[in-house]
This record gives C-alpha cells, structure tokens and sequence, in this order.
C-alpha cells in the first residue's frame, strides 16, 4: 500500500503544481567531490564491469573503518561486509535468508514499508508492535508479549523512519536483553545513523551478547544525499553475511561498481562533514516543525532522520488519508499519510508524515501556502 501512495502522492503533486514534503529524497546532491568520483570511476573504467560479488574491497575496507572509527566495532571486511543495492535490498536478501515459512518476525510499527513486503516474501508472518505518540518509545513489556515460540526475529529500526524516534541505550538493552533470553536473531535499520540531533545512535550489535545475532544495514544514501546511487551494506558475522549474500546473489548479483569506489571515498570524509548534515537538518527540522505548529498542526518532533510526524485531528480533521489527497488542491503542498506504514489502522488513522530535507526556500514557501490558504 505505501509504495501506491506514494505514487499517488507524486502524481498529485505533478498535476497540481505542489511541493512534494511526500517522499525522502533531498532536492540537492551530496558532496561534489563524490560525485566527481563516481564520473572519474566510470571514465577510467573502475567498475564499468561487473565488481566483486561481495562489493569493491575498497568499499569493504571503507565499511569496516567506519564502523570501526564511529562504534569502535571490529568488522572484518572481507568475511563480514557485503555490499547491496541500497538498504533495501539489503532488508529483503536478510529476511529472506534467516526466516522461514511459520516463523514470525516482530517489527516496530510505524514502519518502513518494505518490511511488510519482505517478510511476506520470506513466508514469514509479521507481528506489530505499535509505537505511540508523543515520544514513540519502544513499549517492552508490548514487546516481551509479542514473542512466542514461532518467534524468529526482531526487525529494529532506529533512528526511526517515519516518527523520527531515537532509541536510548536503556531501551536498547531492554530490547537486547529479550532477544537474548529468547534467542532472537535482530536485522538492525540503521540508514539514518548520522542524522540525529538529540540522543546519539548506539548500535545494538555493540550491546552485550548481540554481536552474534545481528545483521546490521546502513547506505550511503541518505548520509551522503545520492538516493539515486543505491549503495547499502550488511554487516555482521562470517555466518549471517554469508547467509544473507547467498540470497543477494539472486536478487541483483551486484550493483554500481563505480559508485562503490566513490562511497568508499565519502566513508572516509572528515568528521565535519557528518556533523554538518546533522547541523544542517536540524535547523531544517526546527524551521519546518514550528512553522507546522503555527498553522495548527499537532507535532510530534523528531530527534532524528529527515521526517516530521503531526497530527490532523487538532484541524479538525479526523482521517490522514482523506486530509493527503486533498491536501495538494487545496493548498499546493504533498504529504504522507503515515496510516499506510501502520498495521493498526487506528493508531496511526490521524498522523500525517512531511519530510524536511529540502532547501530552506521549499520549506519556507511551502509553509506560507498551508498559512495562506488556511486550513483549521
């Protein structure tokens, strides 16, 4: 259903001129000196061929460097790093690889719609359990009732995509603890690991006894502003990666070569250039969630990613859905009605999702149309 909407949601926004808050995508590209690594890449033949089927060393080597420098975790990039075509496919060849038919999967909704597709194509079964405004914390005692003994695995994405919660250490562990004593295999979203402004990204694989149990996923695609590229990786044990590679290979064999050898060079940017994006957001987000509580939205302020969730019923408008499509004739402005990454429809019936990486001009003029043309 989300992939329709969003489809939806875009085509609106074409047809009636409006400036599309819907899908994550920046409106500008990464670093310049990246992207003049990909076209010299291309240009002197790195890469034009089929790569590596694990991915580039260089990228491998790149891969384990960061987590090593950013978490202090030891990765070997040459048993435990695999190269995707972006995280979502890295989030399909995962659950495909470690469920199977009868297995259950639980998955934190709000959710990332893929999640939905992928552990359906596992024959798997999906178990929500719902995160709730205001601060959509993980709810554990939720959680410990949601494990059965079909139980394969827990689906953890934080920073979260779409409420913009960060997951603390404490609730972290909470959550480690349980896939411990259950023996719970974890594939951890981690996408949005740079973008957080309050709280930090802790891993989960870092905590005690989840080493072993977790594949972990991130991309160069939203740190670095080239969702086009569609570079993700794995990491994890020798075991898991190989796991999930054996089902990558059948799905895409590989990806990008020369955009491999250009991620591998933005891994290695400066620490400036990751707390700048972060910085940069940030403000981002601030302009857009008071300009949205001015116009009556309730808002539910995100301490990380690039999305902002509120609330129509303070407008007096009871349905999400009904409140996005009509949102592009009456004011000239794309959002995303967050029902369609919910299981439980009425938990998430009112909350309507907008996204802030856009340049501040976009956000500016699309606040001034939901002012001006008013909508309480």
């Amino acid at each position: 259903m989300g992939t329709t909407i969003f489809a939806e949601m875009s085509a609106l926004a074409l047809t009636t001129g409006s400036i599309n808050l819907g899908q994550g995508f920046p409106d500008t590209d990464g670093p310049a000196e990246i992207a003049a690594a990909a076209a010299a890449a291309i240009l002197e033949g790195r890469g034009n061929q089929y790569p590596p089927g694990p991915g580039i060393p260089e990228l491998r080597h790149a891969v384990a460097a960061h987590q090593k420098r950013f978490y202090g975790v030891d990765v070997d990039p040459d048993r435990e790093v695999l190269v995707t075509a972006g995280a979502t496919e890295a989030i399909a060849a995962a659950l495909i690889a470690l469920l199977e038919p009868g297995d259950e999967a639980i998955a934190f909704e709000p959710y990332y719609d893929s999640y939905a597709a992928c552990v359906a194509m596992a024959g798997a079964t999906r178990v929500p359990v719902t995160l709730r405004p205001p601060g959509f914390r993980p709810d554990l005692d939720a959680l410990r009732a949601a494990i059965t003994p079909r139980t394969r695995l827990l689906l953890l994405n934080t920073p979260h995509n779409p409420t913009g919660a960060v997951f603390t250490r404490a609730e972290l562990a909470g959550i480690a603890e349980l896939a411990c004593e259950h023996d719970l295999l974890v594939v951890s979203d981690e996408v949005y690991e740079h973008l957080v402004f309050e709280g930090e990204h802790i891993p989960i694989a870092t905590l005690p006894g989840m080493r072993e149990r977790t594949v972990t996923i991130s991309s160069a695609a939203k740190t670095f502003s080239f969702t086009g590229w569609k570079i993700g990786w794995v990491t994890g044990t020798p075991e898991l990666v190989t796991a999930v590679r054996t089902v990558k290979q059948f799905l895409t064999y590989v990806t990008g070569g020369p955009f491999q050898y250009a991620v591998a060079q933005a891994l290695a940017l400066p620490d400036s250039y990751f707390t700048s994006v972060s910085a940069s957001l940030r403000s981002q987000r601030d302009l857009l969630c008071a300009g949205l509580a001015d116009v009556g939205f309730e808002v539910f302020r995100p301490a990380g990613t690039y999305f902002v969730t509120t609330d129509v019923r303070s407008l007096g408008e009871p349905d999400g859905m009904e409140f996005c499509r009509e949102l592009p004739a009456r004011v000239g402005v794309v959002a995303i009605p967050s029902l369609v990454f919910y299981d439980n429809v009425e938990a998430g019936r009112s909350q309507v999702r907008f996204a802030f990486c856009k340049k501040e001009e976009v956000l500016r003029e699309a606040l001034a149309r939901l002012a001006r043309r008013g909508l309480a």
